[in-house]
C-alpha cells in the first residue's frame, strides 16, 4: 500500500461520516414530517452539502499526483485532513437532532446555528486555500481563489446579519454557483 492509499483511508472515514449525518438528517425530517415546520433554506442547505462532501472526496483523488513527486509530511497531511473537519461539523449543524416527540422548527433551528454554521464554512475555505499553499506553496488558480474569497465574504456577512431574505438568496445562488464550480473544475477525474 502507498502512502496516499494509507492517508486516504482517514479522510475517506470522515467525509463518510459526513454524509452519513447529512442523510441521517434527512431520514429523521422524513420521519418527524408530521410535527416538522419545514424551511427550505435547511434542506437546500443540507442537499449542498452532500454535495460538498461528494465533491470533497472527488478532489482528493488528484493529492495521489503530490505523492509522486513528493514525500507526504505530517503537515501536509494534517492541512489535508484539516479541510475534513468543517465538513462533518457542518454536516451536523445544517439539521437539528430530532426527539421522538415534539414539534420540529428547522427555520429556528438554523437561525440558532447560523454563526457557527458560516464560520465553519470560512474555516472550510481557509483549509483548502491553507492545503494549496502547504503542498504546492501557491494558491489555487485566479479564478479558484477569487471564488473562494467571495464565498468567504458572503459567509462572514451571513455569519453576522440574522436577514432572512439574505439567507434565503445566499442559500440559492451558493447551490447555483457551487454546480458551476463543480461543473467548470471537477467533472473528470485526472
Amino acid at each position: 500500500m502507498d502512502a496516499f492509499s494509507y492517508l486516504s483511508v482517514l479522510i475517506s472515514i470522515i467525509l463518510g461520516l459526513a454524509v452519513t449525518q447529512v442523510l441521517q438528517g434527512f431520514r429523521s425530517l422524513i420521519l418527524a414530517r408530521s410535527r416538522l415546520r419545514a424551511y427550505w433554506p435547511s434542506v437546500v442547505w443540507g442537499v449542498l452539502l452532500l454535495l460538498l462532501d461528494v465533491q470533497a472526496w472527488w478532489a482528493m483523488y488528484d493529492l495521489r499526483y503530490y505523492q509522486s513527486q513528493h514525500t507526504w509530511s505530517f503537515l501536509g497531511f494534517a492541512v489535508v485532513l484539516s479541510e475534513t473537519v468543517p465538513l462533518y461539523l457542518l454536516a451536523g449543524l445544517v439539521f437539528p437532532d430530532i426527539a421522538v416527540e415534539g414539534q420540529v422548527d428547522l427555520r429556528t433551528h438554523y437561525f440558532e446555528n447560523h454563526r457557527w454554521f458560516f464560520v465553519l464554512a470560512i474555516l472550510l475555505i481557509v483549509a483548502s486555500l491553507l492545503k494549496n499553499v502547504v503542498l504546492y506553496h501557491n494558491l489555487p488558480s485566479p479564478s479558484d481563489t477569487a471564488y473562494q474569497l467571495a464565498f468567504v465574504a458572503v459567509c462572514a456577512i451571513a455569519a453576522w446579519t440574522r436577514r432572512e431574505w439574505y439567507h434565503k438568496l445566499l442559500s440559492v445562488s451558493s447551490a447555483i454557483g457551487f454546480t458551476t464550480y463543480v461543473g467548470v473544475l471537477f467533472t473528470h477525474l485526472q
